[in-house]
């Protein structure tokens, strides 16, 4: 969408082309390889026999979708960048729709079990990969399929470029389960499934700001190749306030709506819903910071400054909340559980400020 703004529009459509059809290849690769690993991978982590096969049986079904789930990933920008962004919703909402349908029938109606859930999955994200080979498949789109270039240096801009979504997507994993292993010293079983009602929670709330990020992430793009520092100025203080009228609503309504949504996950006489009710009060509090800090680094990767970014993302979801975890439940116990991700959201608003203030002058936002 830079390019676009620069009006080299045909440039564009080849290096779209060439990044779609490397996404196709590295999809084909990770699938081989997940393949061949997946045994030692889970023969390494200490697991029942029972988890080790669920996990097997689960991840051999998924891979299998690999490449949809790549091609869904960019086709969801890349329809919003083509002016598609009601297309991009819609194929998103049936995707997760489908998913929903496909989970009761194939594990109820076919008794599939939990690879019935992995193909469920699947499906449900190829939803947008199939109607973005259409989409894109035909002339009128804004952005088309064309004979790609090979340009080494926009490979190599692009995978830079992304490095924050890569860090914060790595490091998920590797937090969801120092949260699991952390509960489980101090709780149990019933904090680990408390933990995971609380996460559900956040995810929903921070997919509000994901959203808008990636909604208005080509227009910043599109602003900074044009040059027009009016409008780019003009879109980032809209964002702004946007996002700080959807978090003071998404905290009410988190702090209102939290019996009624731990008991989806868990029934009041049950250990673990008191512990999600007090987790999830106490989390709630990080819905002040998470919207500016994800807009943070979305809106430099649309700037093109993949370090930045990638700075304020890995700080944000690995090194405040490695920190968080490791000191806080010491010396507050559960507490310091559920306040370790408001305390690391805190922590990366205040390096998002010191970077959007620092860079103010160069992008002239």
């Amino acid at each position: 969408m830079k390019k676009m703004g620069k009006h080299k529009s045909d440039e564009a459509k080849e290096d779209f082309t060439f990044l779609i059809l490397v996404n196709i290849l590295v999809g084909i690769v990770v699938c081989a390889v997940g393949y061949l690993a997946m045994d030692h991978i889970f023969a390494g982590m200490d697991l029942s026999a029972d988890v080790e096969g669920f996990c097997v049986e689960y991840l051999s079904r998924y891979l299998v979708f690999t490449v949809p789930i790549l091609l869904m990933n960019n086709f969801t920008l890349y329809m919003i960048a083509s002016d598609k962004a009601a297309l991009s919703l819609i194929c998103s909402v049936v995707g997760g729709v489908l998913n929903m349908v496909l989970d009761y029938v194939l594990l109820a109606g076919f008794h599939m079990g939990i690879g019935g859930a992995a193909m469920a999955t699947g499906l449900g994200y190829s939803v947008t990969a199939v109607v973005g080979l259409f989409v894109f498949g035909s002339k009128k789109s804004l952005l088309h399929f064309t004979k790609p270039a090979f340009r080494i240096r926009v490979l190599v801009n692009a995978a830079t470029n992304g490095c924050s979504e890569m860090a914060t997507a790595l490091v998920t994993g590797i937090i969801t389960m120092m949260f699991n292993w952390t509960m489980l010293h101090y709780v149990g079983e019933e904090g680990v499934a408390a933990v995971t009602i609380i996460m559900y929670v956040l995810m929903f709330a921070s997919s509000l700001y994901t959203g808008y990020s990636y909604g208005v992430a080509p227009m910043l793009s599109y602003y900074h190749g044009e040059r027009n520092r009016e409008k780019l100025k003009k879109l980032v203080a809209l964002s702004l306030r946007v996002i700080a009228f959807i978090s003071v609503v998404t905290v009410a309504a988190s702090f209102l709506l939290t019996k009624p949504l731990v008991s989806i996950f868990a029934r009041p006489d049950n250990p673990v819903y008191e512990l999600a009710v007090t987790g999830n009060k106490v989390c709630t509090i990080a819905l002040l910071f998470v919207g500016f800090n994800i807009f943070a680094s979305g809106m430099f990767t649309a700037l093109s400054n993949g370090v930045v970014s990638a700075v304020l993302a890995f700080s944000r979801s690995f090194v405040f909340m490695l920190i968080t975890m490791l000191v806080l439940p010491v010396f507050l116990g559960v507490n310091g559980i559920w306040l370790a991700t408001p305390a690391a959201e805190l922590m990366a608003l205040a390096l998002s400020g010191f970077m959007f203030v620092k860079y103010r002058k160069r992008y002239e936002y």
